[in-house]
């Protein structure tokens, strides 16, 4: 099933000086961007789509842009909490403006910080060692040397990775999640070996969800999802087509896209304590409690 017309998840509706004002989820979202430099799009919502987070848990979203992704998540699951990372200052401050703007400042924070720095920078930024039941990330795509990298500085750090850089980011994103903790990531189909390769021994029931743009032709994006600590095996899911014949978004991506349904892509979790204890915002009184007892080392 395809929709009739050919739509697309962020919607330009106005310009406000540097920055354009965009919908997100069929316009339940209104979203500030730049007008130049990286710019937040489907990657961010079927990244959202897809973390499996319940009421009362905690999120850690790295490489988080305006918070597309994050306030993606606190519209679709209530009573969950998103730490957004991002290390472009006015990104950061967009993504806080974003949140303030869509009534969710409460439930959202932004931290301007690089996941690669050393763990005593993370801990003075406010982040938790194993404080946060999800992880997710949209890091950068591409490796230095491999493409050119745009003008836009932005944009260039948004979508270029040095090289070596992704075993830090997994790291940083391993050292993040609470024990039993899921991680989501989106990547490139043709950096899954190397993303496997990495989440190896740190994260188990691994699942690799396809993104095809049309039924056949290959998949370009991959969602892949784990367990810390877990032993189980890995799953490859049967993935979702994004687009029929005729351009158009099919019916099960405009339902993600505009409608703001999530994607599967493991069973639920077990009803019992949460791995990340009792998480929430830096800007709320339980993260202020948590990080006086867990600190990154």
């Amino acid at each position: 099933m395809t929709s009739k017309a050919k739509t697309k998840p962020s919607r330009p509706r106005g310009k406000t000086g540097t920055t354009t004002t965009d919908d997100f989820l069929g316009g339940r979202l209104t979203v500030l961007q730049p007008k130049t430099g990286h710019r937040a799009g489907s990657d961010a919502v079927f990244l959202a789509a897809a973390v499996g987070a319940q009421a009362g848990d905690s999120v850690l979203d790295a490489c988080a842009g305006v918070g597309v992704a994050g306030l993606c998540l606190l519209a679709r699951v209530p009573k969950t909490t998103v730490t957004a990372v991002e290390i472009d200052e006015r990104q950061c401050a967009l993504a806080a403006e974003n949140a303030a703007r869509n009534g969710l400042p409460d439930r959202f924070a932004a931290i301007r910080a690089d996941v690669t720095a050393p763990a005593k920078d993370l801990a003075a930024a406010g982040l938790i060692r194993e404080g946060y039941d999800q992880v997710m990330a949209n890091p950068p795509f591409y490796m230095e040397g491999a493409v050119r990298a745009a003008p836009n500085a932005s944009r260039a750090a948004a979508h270029v990775m040095p090289r070596g850089e992704l075993g830090r980011w997994v790291r940083f994103l391993t050292t993040m999640a609470a024990p039993k903790g899921a991680l989501t990531v989106i990547h490139r189909a043709d950096c899954l070996g190397a993303l496997l390769d990495l989440l190896q021994d740190r994260f188990g029931d691994l699942a690799v969800f396809p993104l095809f743009p049309k039924a056949a032709e290959p998949a370009v994006r991959v969602i892949v999802q784990g367990r810390k600590g877990s032993r189980a095996g890995l799953r490859l899911l049967s993935g979702l087509v994004l687009h029929g014949p005729d351009g158009a978004y099919t019916g099960h991506a405009e339902a993600v896209l505009r409608g703001g349904e999530a994607l599967r892509l493991g069973a639920p979790r077990k009803k019992g304590r949460r791995p990340g204890g009792k998480g929430g915002s830096p800007n709320l009184p339980e993260r202020e409690e948590s990080s006086r007892a867990r600190k990154v080392r």
